[in-house]
């Protein structure tokens, strides 16, 4: 089990040809991340396409369309380690009609790296993704000026820079909010401090990527434990045993503690926490394990396991801010299955309160079908009362979709308010 310390996952965004796609291949090539195989492959890739170095671009680029047309379509998914910390990277495209790739690369981040083309500043694709970034609560933000290079290495610019962001993302919701002037064709700033910009006093993207406080990023108050299955082995061993499996969403969980099972608000005690290989006396989020109780009582799997003084409030009625996944709009009324945590039900969109204008982050109030890439505030109706908490303060259970049950696709993904 990974040490949530230790896992760090990060997000990267920025409107087409900031150099996203050569910003990762430079964190991983200069942090020496790659396999010797691969780095063959992209470098007779690079000769072919007449380039005269290795065009870093392409360790991300992954499916055939995008090295192709150079472009990022889907979200690409890389795993890096140093000794200091593991990495997860979701590259994320770029294209206005790809928002709903950055909103599921963006979903689990704890970090949004920003990508601003030191040209241009900040542009309408950087504000979207910005306001994306707010909106599903990632706590850190780096905004990485890049392309340095081509405008002389100036402080100047890069100030300018600053300010135009700081002044747009006052209205926004971010706890931390770094600025890193890069270029990530020459690698200046990105694992090595450059000598180009000695003004720049800050530690560069892989240091900043390394040092940077998560664990408190997890709500570790509200004990919620969502029971994916209920375990029962009937080996010789295990006669009696009787265990709700699942992953902690937040808080932590002891031995002892008073528990009650929603929705049905069965009470008991936790006899026992069992991971794969041993028991332990307290679990916390995100530990997969498996939880025995002293009482015989009715818990199945969509049911949640809560700290008796702590539960959330169980409702039917739900305001989301919803993100539209699919290329076919919704039908007013129509009816959808959710899915929060293990929990699945069916639900109706009752009402579209707004939808939101990215560009102008203001609010649509006559305009209400919900569009691919459309991101709305809606009222959800549920057949049975849902366990949620406010996104805000848990993005585990303050998550849900919401699936078409005629073609089991994902039509949107949810926020709840």
């Amino acid at each position: 089990m990974l040490d949530n310390s230790q896992l760090l996952r990060f997000t990267t965004a920025g409107s087409v040809d900031d150099g996203k796609s050569t910003l990762i291949g430079r964190l991983l090539y200069d942090s020496k991340s790659i396999f010797e195989d691969q780095l063959q492959a992209i470098e007779s890739t690079s000769k072919r396409k007449g380039h005269d170095g290795v065009d870093l671009a392409l360790f991300t680029d992954g499916l055939k369309d995008e090295r192709e047309q150079g472009i990022t379509i889907d979200v690409a998914y890389r795993y890096f380690t140093t000794p200091k910390r593991k990495f997860i990277i979701a590259d994320t495209p770029g294209h206005v009609q790809y928002t709903r790739n950055m909103v599921t690369g963006a979903s689990t981040a704890n970090a949004a790296i920003i990508l601003v083309d030191a040209r241009h500043g900040v542009i309408e694709q950087t504000k979207r993704h910005s306001f994306i970034a707010s909106l599903l609560q990632i706590p850190h933000v780096i905004v990485c000026i890049n392309k340095m290079d081509l405008v002389d290495y100036s402080e100047d610019v890069y100030n300018k820079v600053i300010n135009q962001f700081e002044e747009f993302s006052s209205k926004l919701l971010i706890q931390d909010i770094r600025f890193i002037p890069i270029s990530a064709l020459n690698g200046d700033n990105v694992v090595n401090r450059s000598k180009n910009m000695e003004w720049y006093q800050g530690a560069p993207l892989l240091h900043t990527l390394e040092t940077m406080h998560i664990s408190s990023d997890i709500n570790k108050v509200d004990a919620r434990f969502p029971v994916q299955t209920v375990l029962r082995p009937q080996s010789e061993s295990h006669r009696d045993y009787r265990g709700y499996a699942g992953r902690v969403a937040s808080g932590v969980f002891r031995v002892g503690d008073e528990i009650t099972a929603m929705p049905s608000g069965f009470t008991s005690k936790i006899k026992s926490i069992d991971t794969f290989k041993e028991s332990i006396k307290e679990a916390y989020a995100p530990m997969s394990v498996s939880i025995t109780l002293e009482d015989d009582i009715d818990i199945s799997r969509g049911d949640m396991i809560v700290r008796s003084n702590n539960k959330p409030e169980p409702t039917q009625d739900v305001e989301v801010m919803l993100c539209w996944l699919h290329s076919n709009p919704s039908k007013p009324r129509a009816k959808y299955a959710i899915y929060h945590t293990s929990n699945e039900q069916k639900a109706m969109i009752k009402e579209v309160v707004y939808k939101i204008n990215i560009e102008g982050l203001d609010r649509d109030m006559d305009n209400k079908s919900l569009s691919m890439n459309d991101i709305s505030k809606v009222k959800i109706r549920t057949t049975k009362p849902l366990m949620v908490d406010t996104y805000r303060e848990n993005r585990t259970t303050g998550s849900i979709i919401l699936v078409d049950e005629m073609t089991n696709e994902t039509v949107a993904a949810g926020m709840v308010l």
